[in-house]
């Protein structure tokens, strides 16, 4: 049962079976929705991302993406670092580091383009 507002974000996929397939070695679960296979739903304990087909998506031109705040950024990034993801090209994974605005985050850019940027805020 929901207990608070959330925002989901929906990102486009060239491939729903072959994006379901990159973010299962990232620890997600789900895959192409049971009505609508050019939709899919993954999600990875309360995070959750939505991904529609875009047959056109041209991944090095998209500027999709979304932040993920979570609360123990060092256990995700070690958990995703597990899959190995280059630090170039597509995908890649990102060093953590403590960011000027107060922030200690990474970023991932999956095989279609989409960044996302994972962090939690600095305790001072």
């Amino acid at each position: 049962m929901q207990k608070h507002d959330l925002a989901i974000p929906t990102l486009p996929s060239r491939s729903i079976v072959e994006t379901a397939a990159f973010y299962k070695r990232l620890g997600f679960d789900g895959g192409p929705h049971e009505f609508n296979s050019a939709y899919g739903i993954l999600r990875r304990g309360d995070i959750e991302l939505h991904f529609f087909t875009h047959n056109e998506l041209e991944p090095e031109q998209s500027s999709a993406g979304c932040y993920i705040r979570v609360l123990d950024v060092e256990k995700i990034y070690r958990e995703f670092s597990a899959a190995q993801l280059p630090r170039h090209g597509l995908p890649r994974m990102d060093g953590l580091e403590n960011k000027a605005w107060g922030l200690r985050e990474f970023a991932v850019v999956d095989p279609d383009g989409n960044l996302l940027r994972i962090g939690q805020i600095i305790e001072r």
